[in-house]
């Protein structure tokens, strides 16, 4: 028996996303793609053990990464590594810069009218990590990696939440490791992350002015 039996998630068909602009690595070009990704005629639920296999679409995963600035404006990221006993196997043990996870039909059900992927990335936030300081967020890029099996049947859409203090920590036992590290040490490092973490880092930080 799966573990993901029965579960359905938010997928959409990976022609809509070609014909908005196929990408490999990172996009920043928010306002091309959110808003149509999204459209309810785009978005359907289907099973995860199926789509897990399929190519024909990409389910949508919203990635969080927690930043900080302090007053000499070094930048620290919260980072971690996935337990074993975190839902995708073939991350699992890797080093993370982003919490997030599938939307599932149980968030369009419980949305009361609103967004699904906002009732979800909310759950995924709230379920996975405690946020004890005040905060903004936006969504700053998307995420494609048809170069890796998880990748090509995922899309990440990539929201930065800044944050005044650096306070997270996990609720879930799987995060383990965990702590703000300074940008520098992380791209320094960067083999030892998931390749979502490694686009990221290198997209948002990697390419600081002279």
């Amino acid at each position: 028996m799966s573990k993901y039996e029965n579960e359905k998630v938010l997928v959409v068909p990976t022609e809509v996303f070609h014909r908005l602009g196929h990408f490999q690595g990172f996009s920043d070009d928010v306002d091309r793609y959110l808003d149509e990704l999204l459209r309810p005629q785009h978005i359907s639920y289907r099973l995860r053990d199926e789509v897990e296999k399929d190519p024909g679409f990409k389910q949508l995963i919203p990635y969080m990464i927690f930043r900080h600035v302090d007053g000499d404006g070094r930048e620290t990221v919260f980072q971690y590594t996935r337990g074993t006993g975190m839902g995708e196997g073939r991350l699992h043990s890797k080093r993370s810069v982003g919490i997030g996870g599938h939307i599932s039909s149980v968030d369009a059900a419980e949305n009361g009218g609103g967004s699904p992927y906002e009732e979800g990335m909310k759950r995924e936030l709230d379920e996975e990590v405690a946020v004890d300081t005040p905060y903004t967020s936006r969504c700053v890029g998307l995420i494609n990696d048809d170069q890796t099996e998880v990748g090509s049947v995922h899309l990440g859409l990539v929201h930065l939440f800044d944050l005044q203090r650096p306070e997270v920590r996990p609720r879930e036992s799987e995060i383990i490791e965990c702590g703000f590290r300074p940008v520098e040490a992380i791209l320094s490092d960067l083999d030892g992350f998931e390749t979502w973490s490694q686009i990221c880092m290198t997209a948002l930080f990697g390419k600081k002015p002279a």
